[in-house]
């Protein structure tokens, strides 16, 4: 399963799994759109299915879930890969999934962290025992010991306290992002990826052992002309590409992070469990170091050292169990 696949880094994430003989179920909350996609890159059409999804409406989380259970397609599920994301990056209010969480920590992390949690047993039971993958995408945004973290608005959590009130009575001012502060559209963004990170350590540590399933995360690189930037100013569309390209060298295109999103899929080396991947490079410099690892190769991933809160297991491990309360 690959979230989001409908564009950007999660359809080329489906198009390289296809190649590599994976058959991918594409949940999206646009069906018309994906199979307009998949017919533009000429996919087999007996090497993926179309799900309808939407992760800012747990029940839709829920049906999906249910849904995928009855198909046939999980008796062959090997991999699940949170990918779909929602990024506001111009917003100066907040807005709300259906279920009244701020939107970007909805769809991001909180929807994720629910199907994670639902299909969980039946990811456990994946035919091949040594593949088993659960994957959510995280972002240079969210680590704050690296270059790209370093810009303000920082991710950060704080005590929470949005968060744990499931951002009941929040408005501009006050209360709308996960540590209880005004809102700020680029926080919000970098906040919940900063969840994903965190949330995949939980998993590792609360269900690795006994699920063998390997939990990770990665970040691709930098794909400046992503959709993800779609609520972006038409001149940071036209700029962005061009910094990363020719000052940052940072610049992947959505093809070639697929085919890294993949490989953490589909290649046996990517078994570390809880793993930060990422590809030097890819504008995820570490003040520091890359872990000790001075491998200069872009094609190999590392697992990366994330921030000093990024690693905190005492939030990891509150991060998931406010986020299982909320989710239900």
């Amino acid at each position: 399963i690959v979230t989001g696949s409908s564009s950007g880094l999660g359809l080329y994430t489906a198009k390289a799994l296809i190649k590599n003989g994976y058959f991918v179920v594409n949940a999206v909350r646009s069906p018309e759109k994906m199979q307009v996609k998949a017919n533009e890159l000429g996919l087999d059409e007996s090497s993926y299915a179309i799900m309808y999804l939407e992760l800012g409406d747990l029940q839709s989380v829920r049906d999906f879930a249910t849904e995928f259970r009855r198909s046939k397609y999980v008796k062959n599920f090997q991999a699940l890969v949170c990918n779909a994301a929602l990024y506001l990056p111009n917003a100066t209010v907040p807005s709300y999934t259906k279920d009244g969480f701020e939107e970007c920590v909805g769809v991001n992390h909180l929807g994720h962290h629910l199907l994670s949690l639902l299909l969980l047993d039946d990811l456990a039971e994946a035919p091949d025992a040594n593949m088993k993958r659960l994957i959510i995408v995280g972002s240079v945004t969210g680590n704050t010991n690296t270059l790209a973290g370093q810009v303000p608005p920082r991710a950060g959590l704080g005590d929470m306290s949005g968060l744990r009130n499931g951002f009941k009575n929040s408005d501009r001012n006050q209360g709308a992002l996960i540590d209880g502060t005004r809102f700020i559209g680029a926080k919000a963004y970098k906040d919940s990826k900063l969840c994903n990170m965190l949330d995949i350590k939980a998993f590792a540590e609360r269900f690795g052992e006994s699920t063998g399933i390997k939990f990770s995360t990665m970040y691709p690189g930098c794909i400046a002309d992503s959709n993800l930037f779609r609520n972006h100013t038409a001149f940071f569309r036209w700029f962005f590409p061009i910094l990363q390209k020719n000052v940052t060298k940072g610049y992947v295109s959505e093809e070639e992070a697929g085919e890294r999103l993949a490989s953490i899929v589909y290649d046996p080396r990517y078994s570390e469990q809880g793993a930060y991947w990422a590809w030097k490079g890819g504008g995820d410099q570490l003040w520091d170091n890359y872990n000790n690892n001075n491998d200069d190769t872009r094609t190999i991933a590392f697992n990366n050292k994330p921030s000093k809160e990024g690693r905190d297991m005492a939030k990891a491990n509150e991060v998931f169990d406010i986020s299982t309360e909320l989710v239900g």
